[in-house]
């Protein structure tokens, strides 16, 4: 009976040796409370929290951090696929456009919300490439 019980705390054990390796920063990715308390400081003061937008907000007078785009910028690549691309349904994929882009302005409220919800369920902005990037489609059960 003992030994039915000792094996597993053993496993317990063994799982929590390694879970602390797995788990572990490498050198080069830790940063040290100096970095962390800068970096803070910097981003402090140069922003601050908006309560009606629940954001952080730049402050007037502040350039963003250089690579940046601004987030009119980012709107207008959006907008710019919009104009170039149409959601289609049946396939659930965008559909770029063999005639000349659309003009949103021209589209219905409902209509421009919808293909902006389209895009943002199949698009993530990517600060790394500084783009839009297309997400994997979700796969379906069988």
């Amino acid at each position: 009976m003992k030994r039915m019980q000792a094996l597993p705390l053993l496993l317990a054990l063994l799982l929590a040796s390694t879970a602390g390796m797995v788990s572990a920063q490498t050198a080069a990715e830790t940063a040290t409370r100096a970095q962390v308390k800068m970096e803070r400081d910097e981003f402090l003061k140069t922003h601050h929290y908006d309560d009606v937008s629940s954001n952080w907000v730049l402050n007037s007078g502040s350039e963003p951090p250089a690579g940046m785009k601004s987030r009119a910028e980012i709107k207008a690549e959006r907008d710019e696929f919009l104009r170039n691309n149409r959601y289609d349904t049946r396939i659930a994929d965008w559909v770029p456009l063999k005639t000349q882009p659309r003009d949103l302005n021209a589209m219905s409220r409902e209509q421009v919300r919808s293909e902006t919800q389209h895009f943002m369920r199949t698009h993530h902005w990517d600060d790394v490439s500084g783009g839009w990037v297309e997400q994997a489609p979700a796969k379906k059960k069988k």
